[in-house]
């Protein structure tokens, strides 16, 4: 079973809209709350949030292409993407960069296929990193979450792959589609709807995050040992 997250009041009233322009709401971003620290001193976090995010919404703003934007592709991306699984405080705050461990994305060779398919980079600058100066979107998740994510996930290819295998266990548009929500056919649905349906099949509800009246995102959380 998923951990219940609450979705914000204001994207529980609006249409989720699963057209190419995004999914329409209100919201407040993930950066609009500053994280609790940075730096080895942390204490540890009180659960995990898997953070999807919905390629409609942001690949309406894309301006120009290039190979690692997967809002480039030749077929457009009509599933919910990984943006990161990140540990959090349960005040809303979370650590950030623990551990000095730099990315290495030879470590991944083994994943690459599946990041590339479940966990695209949706933009074509690169990331700022905590401690690589600026590099691929992997990256910036690793340096910034991934090492923050001990004593429960403590490698690089161990906190990718608990991540997509997050994903898939919890496939949030196959699960919505076996409710006849598709978020390929253009039609609007109302959130509360959407909501509902996660909360059936997972056993909690998702926090819906939106910009500038589009869902952008859909967190699950989880307890820390990942198996609920």
């Amino acid at each position: 079973a998923m951990a219940t997250a609450t979705a914000t009041t204001a994207c529980l009233l609006a249409v989720w809209s699963l057209v190419a322009a995004g999914l329409f709401g209100t919201g407040l971003a993930r950066s609009s709350v500053a994280p609790a620290a940075v730096g080895k001193e942390q204490r540890e976090f009180d659960y995990f949030a898997l953070a999807l995010q919905w390629p409609g919404t942001i690949c309406s703003s894309t301006r120009h292409c290039c190979a690692v934007n997967g809002c480039c592709r030749s077929e457009a991306l009509h599933t919910f993407t990984i943006h990161g699984l990140w540990p959090d405080y349960d005040d809303g705050t979370w650590p950030s960069c623990c551990r000095h461990t730099s990315f290495d994305m030879d470590k991944l060779t083994p994943l690459k296929p599946a990041l590339d398919k479940y966990w695209p980079s949706l933009y074509c600058s690169s990331s700022s990193t905590c401690f690589s100066g600026r590099g691929p979107f992997w990256a910036h998740e690793w340096e910034k979450h991934g090492t923050c994510s001990a004593p429960v996930v403590h490698e690089e290819l161990q906190y990718f792959t608990a991540a997509i295998d997050l994903y898939l266990k919890y496939n949030v548009t196959e699960m919505l589609a076996t409710g006849d929500i598709l978020v390929s056919n253009g039609k609007e649905y109302a959130l509360s709807d959407v909501i509902d349906t996660i909360k059936h099949a997972f056993g909690g509800s998702p926090q819906i995050i939106c910009k500038k009246g589009s869902v952008e995102e859909l967190r699950l959380c989880f307890t820390k040992d990942l198996k609920e």
